[in-house]
This record gives C-alpha cells, sequence and structure tokens, in this order.
C-alpha cells in the first residue's frame, strides 16, 4: 500500500549488543474514503482486486464473490496495473499470512470482511412514493452481508431504515430518509474496512515482536503522504498538510538551526544565517488549543455544540481567525464553505462541507451493536469496543437540541478523529526530535507520470518550496563533512607517514599536522573542539588519493612476494641442477668400475671383512646405548618439567578464559552502564538548565516583592489619613448617635401604640374568622337561605377585607420603624468596631513590613548562594562531560587491546595444541611415561574441578556485582522522577503564588479606594500573605531539597566512573598476564627436544 492512502513508521528494534529484537509499525491518517469512491483511473484497495481475480472456486462460493463489474465500490472495475498479476499477488498474499503466523479461520474471516465491504456498496435504496422515508426493494446483497458477517438479516434491515434512537428518557424508531441511509451504510463499510486494516497491523506487530529481550535502540523510517493540493481540499488534505508543515519545521530545525549551532559549539567561525523558513504561525492557526483557538480546536468545539452546521464552524472561523497571517476568505470562490490557509507550499482553498461528520465520524449504533452480537468470533472481536462509537442518538441530539446537553451520559467523553490525530502526530515529532533524523526528498517529475520527462519548472517549485535549496546553500557556504579525529587519524594517516611524530599526541593537534602535510587550503576545512570540518568534495578527494596510496604500497607488496617466490624457484632449480650432475658423475664411474675385475674382487671380500670387527663394534654399540640412556634419563626429566609446566600453562589458560569471559561481561555492562550515564548527563543538563530558569524566575519574583514592598508603604501611609479621617467621621456620628437615640425611643413608643391597635384588630380578626365558619357550616344545611346569607357574607368580606388593608399597612409602618432601629444600631455598632480594627490592623501592616524586609534580605542572600551553586554545577557537569569523553576513548583503546588478547589467546591455544600432541606422542614409548601420563591425567582432571570451582564463586560475585549495580541504577531514576515531580509541584506553587499576589495587589487598592471595605479586605490580605509566606518557605524547602539530590546524583555518578577505571585496570592487568604467559610458553617451546 502507497504512503497516499496511509502513513506508516516502521521501527526495527536492537538491544544493547546490537542484536535485532523486534519490530512494530505504527499508521496514521487511513484513507479508508478510497474504498467506496476513487477517480476514474485510480484503483481502491489492491486486496479487493486480489480477490476477485485469484479466489478459487471454493472461496469464491465461500465469500459469495461476483465479476468486478457487479460491484458499485468499484467504480472503474478492473484497473489493471502494467506488469502486475492480481490472482499470483494473491497467492502470495495469502502465503505471506500464512507466514506471519495467521490461522485459516482468521484468514477467511478477514476474507469475509473484504467481502462484506464490496457487497455494502450493492444495497440500494429507494424514496416511498408520498413520504421521504427510505425503502429496499431488493435486500439480495443485504442478505449476502448478513450471511457473510454472522447476524439476521431481519434486524440489519430495521437497523438501518428504521433504527432505534433514544430521545429524552424514551427509545422510539426513527425512519430514515434515502440519504440517510446511504450515508449510513458507507460509514459502516469504511468503518468495518479501517477496523480490520487496524486488526492486522496489531497482529502483525504482535509477531514481529515476540523477542522478550528489551531494546534500547530502534532503527526507523516513515512513509508519509506528501503535500496535497487538489481542485477540492477537505479535512483528510488539512490533516496530510499539517503532518508535512511538522514534518518541514522538523527539516528546518535540523539542517539549519542544529546545523549552524554545531559550529558555534565547535568554535567555527560562522555568520549565522536567518532563511526566514518559521512555520510556526501556520503550525498553530491549526492546532493552537486557545487563546485563540486554532482550526481544529473550532472545529472539536462546533462538534460539541447544538444545532451547529458547517457554515456556522466557517463563520466561527473567519471571526477568530480574520486578522491572522496565515488564514484568510478566498475572493474568487463564492462557496460560503471555502477558507484558505497559506502553507510553506503556497495557498490551499479548503471546503468545509461534511467536516462535522467526518470529524465525529459517526455509526449506526444499531447496526455495531447486532456485528458486536454476531455468531463469527472474529466479527465480534473485531467490534469488541462499541461503547466508544459516535452513534445515531449523538447526531440527532446534536441536530435538534436548543442548548448544549451531555450527549454521552453513560458511555464517557468519546474522542473526535482530529483530536486523536492530533496526539498520535504530537508522539511521532516527540519520537523523531529524540532521534538522529536523515531525510529523503521525492520529487514529481512531472504530471503525466511518463518516464524519461522532466518538468523543469515543477520541479525546481518542488525544490523550493521544501527547503531543499536553502539546504544546498547552506552545505555549500559551509562545512557538511565531518569527521572525529581518531578516525580521521587513523584513516588518512597512511597520507602523511612522516608528518606525526612517535609517541603520544593530542588528537586535534595530530589531525593539524596531517592537514599542513596534505597542503589543504585552509579555506576548506576548520579543526573543531573534537571533529575535523571539510567542504564538499574534500573527504573525496581524500579518499581518491589514499586510494591510489594503497594501490602503490599493494603493487610494491606484490612485487616483493613475486620476486621473493621468483628467487625460491630458481634457488630450488639450481639445486636440482646440481644433484643432477653427481648422479650423473657418479653412474658414469659406476659404468667404468662395473666390468673391472679388481672391483668385483673388491665387492666379494668386503662383506667377509666385517666379521673381524664385531668385537669393535659391538664396543661402540655399548658406548652408544649408555650415551643413549642418559639423554633418556635427562629427556624424561627435562619432559617432567615441561609437563609440570603445561599443566601450569593449561590451569593459567583456563583461568585467563574465565577472566576474559568474566571482562567481556563487565565489558558490556560498562558500555550499557555508559549508555545510561550519557542519558543521566542530558537529564541533569535538563535540571540544570531548570534550576537557572527557576533562578532567573525567583530573581524576578525578587524584584515583584519590592515592588510590592513599597506598594504596601504607600498604602500604610494611605491607611493612617484615611484613620485620621474615620476619627473625625467616629466624632461627627457620636452626635449623631444621640440624636438618633432620641427618634428611636419616640418611634418605639408609637410603635408600642400601634402594637395594642394590632393585637385588637388581630382579636377581631378572629372572631370574624369563627363566625364566617359557622356561617359557611349553616349555608350548607340551610340553603332556602342562601341569597340573605350570600350578601350577609360579601357584607363581611368587604369588612375582612377593610381590616386586613389596615392590619397591613400598620404592620408595614412597624417593621419600616424596627429596620430603621436596627440599621442606625448597626452603622453605630459597625463604625465601632471599624476605629478599633483600623488600629490594630496599623500595628499588624508595621509589624508584616519589616517582616517582609526581613524575608527580602534572606531571599536576595539565597538567590547569591544559588548563583553560586549553580556556577559550581556547570563547572561539574563541564567536568563530567570531560571525563565521559575519556572513557569513551579509554573503552575504544579496551576494545583493540581485548582484540589483540583474542588473537594471542587463539595462537596460545593452537600452540599449546601442538605441545600436547608432541608430549601425547612422546609419553608412549614407555610404560613409565604411560603410567606418568596417568597420574597427571588425574592432576589436570583435580585442577579443572578446582577451576570450576573457582569460576562458580566468581560468577556469584558477578552477578552480586550486577544486582548492586542495577540497584543503584534504580535508585537513581527514583531520585531523579522525584526531581521531575519536585519540579512539576514548584512550577504550580508558583503560578498559584503569582496568581495570588495579583489577586493582593488588587485587594490593597481596593482598600485604600473604599472606606466600607476597609475591614474585611484588610482579613483578606493578611491570611493571603501568610500563605504566600509559608508556600514561599515551602518553595525554597523543596529547591533546597531538589540540589541536594542533584549533589547526591553527581556524587553517584563519580562511583560508577570509579567503578569503570578498576574495570579498565583489571583489564591492563590481564593484558599483561596474557604476554607474560605466552613468553613462558615460547621458553618451553624452546626447551623442548627436536626429536619430541
Amino acid at each position: 500500500m502507497c504512503c497516499s492512502l496511509q502513513g506508516k513508521f516502521i521501527k526495527l528494534n536492537f538491544d544493547v549488543t546490537g542484536f535485532l529484537v523486534g519490530a512494530n509499525i505504527d499508521t496514521y491518517l487511513l484513507e479508508k474514503s478510497r474504498c467506496i469512491r476513487q477517480a476514474n483511473t485510480e484503483r481502491a484497495f489492491h486486496i479487493f482486486y486480489y480477490m476477485v481475480a485469484g479466489a478459487k472456486d471454493k472461496m469464491r462460493e465461500e465469500l459469495l464473490l461476483e465479476d468486478f463489474s457487479s460491484y458499485r465500490f468499484l467504480i472503474a472495475g478492473h484497473v489493471e496495473i502494467p506488469g502486475q498479476e492480481d490472482d499470483e499477488l494473491f497467492d502470495e498474499t495469502l502465503e505471506a499470512m500464512e507466514i506471519m503466523g495467521f490461522t485459516e479461520e482468521e484468514r477467511l474471516g478477514m476474507l469475509k470482511v473484504v467481502s462484506t465491504v464490496l457487497q455494502l456498496g450493492n444495497i440500494k435504496f429507494e424514496k416511498e412514493r408520498n413520504s421521504e422515508q427510505a425503502t429496499m426493494p431488493d435486500n439480495t446483497a443485504a442478505q449476502k452481508v448478513c450471511h457473510l458477517q454472522g447476524i439476521n438479516v431481519t434486524d440489519f434491515t430495521r437497523a438501518i431504515l428504521t433504527p432505534r434512537i433514544k430521545v429524552g428518557r424514551e427509545v422510539v424508531q426513527k425512519a430514515q430518509t434515502k440519504q440517510q441511509a446511504d450515508f449510513a451504510v458507507e460509514a459502516l463499510a469504511k468503518a468495518m474496512y479501517e477496523r480490520l486494516f487496524r486488526w492486522i497491523l496489531a497482529r502483525v506487530n504482535k509477531t514481529l515482536d515476540k523477542s522478550k529481550r528489551q531494546s534500547s535502540s530502534f532503527l526507523g523510517i516513515l512513509d508519509i503522504a506528501g503535500f496535497e493540493i487538489f481542485e477540492d481540499n477537505s479535512f483528510e488534505q488539512l490533516c496530510i498538510n499539517y503532518t508535512n508543515e511538522r514534518l518541514q519545521q522538523l527539516f528546518n530545525h535540523t539542517m539549519f538551526i542544529l546545523e549552524q549551532e554545531e559550529y558555534k559549539r565547535e568554535g567555527i567561525e560562522w555568520n549565522f544565517i536567518d532563511f526566514g523558513l518559521d512555520l510556526q504561525p501556520c503550525i498553530e492557526l491549526i492546532e493552537r488549543p486557545n487563546n485563540p483557538p486554532g482550526i481544529l480546536a473550532l472545529l472539536d468545539e462546533e462538534c460539541w455544540f447544538p444545532k451547529a452546521t458547517d457554515q456556522s464552524f466557517v463563520d466561527k472561523l473567519l471571526n477568530t481567525h480574520t486578522g491572522h497571517v496565515k488564514f484568510s476568505k478566498p475572493k474568487q470562490h463564492k462557496d460560503k464553505l471555502m477558507f484558505t490557509v497559506l502553507h510553506y507550499a503556497g495557498k490551499v482553498d479548503y471546503n468545509a462541507a461534511s467536516w462535522l461528520t467526518k470529524n465525529m465520524d459517526p455509526l449506526n449504533d444499531n447496526v455495531t451493536a447486532l456485528l458486536n452480537n454476531s455468531s463469527s468470533t472474529f466479527i465480534q472481536d473485531l467490534w469488541k469496543d462499541v461503547d466508544r462509537v459516535v452513534g445515531l442518538d449523538t447526531i440527532t441530539k446534536m441536530s435538534e437540541s436548543s442548548a448544549p446537553s451531555s450527549t454521552k451520559s453513560k458511555k464517557g467523553m468519546f474522542r473526535t478523529v482530529g483530536q486523536l490525530y492530533k496526539e498520535s502526530l504530537g508522539k511521532l515529532m516527540t519520537t523523531l526530535h529524540n532521534t538522529q533524523p536523515n531525510f529523503v526528498r521525492c520529487i514529481i517529475p512531472n504530471h503525466e507520470k511518463r518516464a524519461g520527462k522532466m518538468d523543469a519548472h515543477l520541479v525546481l517549485e518542488q525544490l523550493r518550496c521544501n527547503g531543499v535549496l536553502e539546504g544546498i546553500r547552506i552545505c555549500r557556504q559551509g562545512f557538511p563533512n565531518r569527521i572525529v579525529f581518531q578516525e580521521f587519524r587513523q584513516r588518512y594517516e597512511i597520507l602523511a607517514a612522516n608528518a606525526i611524530p612517535k609517541g603520544f599526541m593530542d588528537g586535534k593537534q595530530a589531525c593539524g599536522l596531517m592537514v599542513k602535510h596534505l597542503d589543504l587550503d585552509p579555506n576548506l576545512y576548520r579543526i573543531g573542539q573534537s571533529k575535523m570540518f571539510f567542504r564538499t568534495g574534500v573527504l573525496a578527494q581524500l579518499e581518491e588519493e589514499r586510494d591510489l596510496k594503497l594501490t602503490v604500497v599493494i603493487i610494491a607488496f606484490q612485487a616483493q612476494a613475486r620476486g621473493f617466490l621468483s628467487r625460491k624457484a630458481f634457488s630450488k632449480r639450481q639445486q636440482q641442477l646440481t644433484a643432477m650432475k653427481v648422479i650423473q658423475r657418479n653412474c658414469a664411474c659406476y659404468l667404468k668400475l662395473r666390468n673391472w675385475q679388481w672391483w668385483r674382487l673388491f665387492t666379494k671380500v668386503k662383506p667377509l671383512l666385517q666379521v673381524t670387527r664385531q668385537e669393535e663394534e659391538m664396543g661402540q654399540k655399548e658406548e652408544e646405548l649408555k650415551a643413549v640412556k642418559e639423554v633418556a634419563a635427562k629427556a624424561e626429566a627435562e619432559l617432567k618439567e615441561i609437563s609440570q609446566k603445561h599443566s601450569q600453562l593449561i590451569e593459567e589458560r583456563t583461568q585467563l578464559e574465565l577472566k576474559l569471559q568474566a571482562e567481556t561481561e563487565m565489558y558490556a555492562e560498562a558500555e550499557e552502564m555508559r549508555v545510561r550515564l550519557e542519558a543521566k548527563k542530558q537529564e541533569l543538563e535538563e535540571v540544570l538548565h531548570e534550576m537557572e530558569a527557576r533562578l532567573e524566575e525567583e530573581e524576578d519574583r525578587s524584584i515583584s516583592l519590592q515592588q510590592e514592598k513599597k506598594d504596601m508603604e504607600q498604602q500604610l501611609q494611605m491607611l493612617e489619613a484615611h484613620l485620621i479621617e474615620e476619627e473625625d467621621a467616629r466624632q461627627k456620628l457620636q452626635l449623631e448617635k444621640s440624636a438618633v437615640e432620641g427618634k428611636v425611643k419616640k418611634m418605639e413608643e408609637d410603635l408600642m401604640l400601634m402594637d395594642d391597635q394590632n393585637n385588637k384588630l388581630q382579636k377581631e380578626r378572629k372572631l370574624l374568622e369563627e363566625r364566617l365558619a359557622d356561617m359557611t357550616s349553616n349555608l350548607a344545611e340551610e340553603e332556602e337561605k342562601s341569597k340573605n346569607l350570600t350578601k350577609l357574607k360579601t357584607k363581611h368580606e368587604s369588612m375582612i377585607s377593610e381590616l386586613e388593608v389596615r392590619f397591613k399597612k400598620e404592620e408595614k409602618a412597624r417593621q419600616d420603624v424596627e429596620k430603621a432601629k436596627k440599621k442606625v444600631d448597626a452603622e453605630l455598632n459597625e463604625l465601632q468596631e471599624q476605629y478599633a480594627d483600623l488600629q490594630a490592623q496599623l500595628a499588624e501592616l508595621r509589624a508584616q513590613l519589616a517582616a517582609k524586609e526581613e524575608e527580602l534580605q534572606a531571599t536576595q542572600a539565597r538567590l547569591e548562594e544559588e548563583s553560586i551553586q549553580r556556577g559550581a554545577a556547570v563547572k561539574r557537569v563541564r567536568e563530567l562531560e570531560v571525563l565521559l569523553s575519556e572513557l569513551q576513548e579509554d573503552l575504544e583503546a579496551e576494545k583493540a587491546a581485548r582484540g589483540k588478547v583474542e588473537a594471542a589467546r587463539r595462537d596460545l591455544g593452537e600452540e599449546l595444541n601442538a605441545l600436547r600432541t608432541e608430549l601425547e606422542d612422546s609419553l608412549d614409548t614407555t610404560a613409565a611415561q604411560q603410567e606418568l601420563r596417568a597420574k597427571r591425567e588425574q592432576e589436570v582432571f583435580m585442577l579443572k574441578k578446582a577451576i570450576e570451582e573457582e569460576g562458580r564463586n566468581h560468577e556469584a560475585q558477578i552477578q552480586d556485582l550486577r544486582q548492586k549495580h542495577s540497584q543503584a541504577v534504580e535508585e537513581l531514576t527514583e531520585q531523579l522522577e522525584q526531581a521531575k515531580r519536585v519540579r512539576v509541584n514548584l512550577e504550580k506553587a508558583k503560578q498559584a503564588l503569582e496568581k495570588e499576589s495579583a489577586d493582593l495587589s488588587a485587594e490593597l487598592r481596593s482598600v485604600a479606594n473604599a472606606k466600607q471595605d476597609v475591614e474585611h479586605k484588610k482579613k483578606k490580605v493578611e491570611a493571603q500573605l501568610n500563605d504566600i509566606n509559608s508556600r514561599f518557605s515551602e518553595s525554597e524547602r523543596q529547591r533546597n531539597e531538589l540540589g541536594e539530590r542533584v549533589s547526591k546524583m553527581t556524587m553517584e555518578l563519580d562511583n560508577v566512573a570509579g567503578i569503570l577505571n578498576e574495570v579498565e585496570g583489571k583489564n591492563i592487568k590481564l593484558g599483561k598476564d596474557v604476554s607474560s604467559l605466552s613468553s613462558q610458553l615460547q621458553d618451553a617451546q624452546v626447551k623442548v627436544p627436536p626429536w619430541f
């Protein structure tokens, strides 16, 4: 499947030793609409054509397959691809499924789902004559769909045409129109294919990632669609273009910013170039959550708003972003649903039709419930999460409600397509930022898809908008080729063999001498702090010169070898010629002597002369026998000594092998520890940056506290002036109080009179009510007198109403008098309390001012201490970086030494095997030697047993060291996590303190302006100041704890570095032991007699 239909991110995972341990695939924005509609010359997903063309007769019957022309979703029929056979590719697909571990049932279930998607397109609906309701005249396709999915056809038809929808607390059946039914079937087809695709992806990832080993690194390949500008651009194009904006921003950051920052970091003279490729405004226009909300946020908001439409979404978009530099309203289009976004590749006109529906991705929940209860376990597994499906009742509520309401009371809030895509893209970008990316640009040569044709204007436009031309500019102006000092010296020292003196020399100095000897133009290279930087083509030229030099050296070596072989062959031929002449001369002498009589007599008499010499020969033989016995005894003693040395060498070799194995494991652990140390170093650097940021915040906060101190002093002066005014007002109120008390006494007397009158009226009212009750009861009994009694009742009711009106007036007058009295008393009491409180407030504010001055001085002292600590931390980090670089160089040297030790060990093993073979041949000569060999074998067995026991003890010690190391690493990890949590809490506390400080300032100003609120706001200011002081002290305490944890982690880092030094010392000691054993073995070989 090409990347235009879906984006994918493939990760190959590796462990710490570099072995492949698994893989997994992530996908982004599957173009599922391709399965229901395509362009006239395009294909849908390939599996449709593979299955219809390649399925055998039995499978076609099971899947209910038809010809290509029978499927409505395959608009162009069978679109063939030149050079591909769909039936053969179908067989390969089934074989690939079998290789990946799919069972026969799963393969059949997958193909049934694919066939179902095609059959859904054949379901046709018609409109009734007298209504808008949809009908299904022919349910043949529906029967096939239900047969393949294992559901009831009647329930399926009812769920499509008259689904059950929850309206309020009632569940009703709502008839669907033809358009609604077509939409439901197409949405079901797209959702079915998407769920199948994601299930296959999860199944493949499970198969590819079965290893139990933990991965420490990965190699990733991101293949995603490029920028899209069509005639009609919809929601899918916005998501794809948004992704390309983020990826282009990463490309610009990597190519232009990081590249120039590395020049600055390496100390290379470079003028920073601003290419003007900032894409953040366009990205914020799309993804910003608020202030103001971006396109995706507004779309999500409209999805939840009642009676929202695509037009309301566009109107809100225009009102929110009218003045944005990357947003505009197209002038040429008359469609009101159009808006324009200025991307880095150009302007794109988007059509917002059906965006709300696409963002919510609704389905017919009646049909999904049927699929969840299917008779097929495979279909049930595909639809097991139907609770998260946006159903028809949600869409109905949104379109019919007049006020916002919860559309998911039981199932919870669903996630929109825009939200899910934004989150997945955010995770992808986080992963890419933590890696070292390389970019591959795909350029379209022409729009006709013709080979060999190049549209120069089209290609140049793509290069310009993708930032490739700017990348070429910075590569030509800068130094794109770089190589570390050690590698440059190792690779190109052959070109400057006599430039570097013998002995140790720093890599930077050595590289400087080399480039001077090579006579390179100073403009073509720069020497950094750790690397050599070259312009384009310089390294290629050096490689060519190196190849020429190697060619000369190899040719000279070959000439020397051929000369040596020729001289050796010539010497052999000379020796053969001399031997031939000697043989010829002897043969000629023999031919002359064989017929001479005296020679014949000599040859016959000579054997008889040996009899007289037997005694002499016996004496000689005895002397020779004695000499041989002495030599044998001496050889036996030497053999015994060599055997002892041989056993010692075997024991030492075994020990060396065990030590070498242990050191290899320790080296792997050290390598892993180095990786973790690098990660911890990065985390410590982040903590350092955070501490610096917090220090700056504390300095700003100190400045703000000083400003607050000045404001509080001004407020205190204002309060003192206000207190004087309040004292004058209190005296005036005291005079008014005496006058008001006289009025109150008079009002109390009038009130007593009114109370008496009120009591009388109430008694009269009670009597009248009793009489009215009697009259009412008599009225039921005496119907004949009803007219008279009715008149009498009306008269009495009028009297009662008049009395009630009089009573209400008297009651209201009494209440007014009581309110006036209470108001006067309350005002008097409040004024007295305000006077006392203001005096106390003045004393407390003076004490708080003194305390704030002391806290300000303490804060300034702490800030100075923190600046000193920050300088020490920066110095410590630099020292750790130097130490880490030295450790890396030592590790590289250790790798080379280990290689030499391995080669020496192999040579030693071969020599020991040869020596063992010679010793076994010599031990087979006599019986005594055989017994001695048996004893020695027994001794060797005992030694092996002792060595194995020592090896087990050594392994136990190594296991303890590993456990201690893992515990230390876990403690460090936990401490780092605690530090992160403390940092988050401090940031939250800081924000709360800033907010409370702003509130405090506003309340203090209101105290100066309004006299009535002085007491209330004063208490509030005191409480908030106490809270601020407590939180400030808490933040200071947490910051001190964080500093202690950073120092503790630094000490632990030093301990780990010490462990690494010990490991390196052991490796050096082992190398020395191997060299000493090699010399001992050579001495033993020299002492062995040649006849052994």
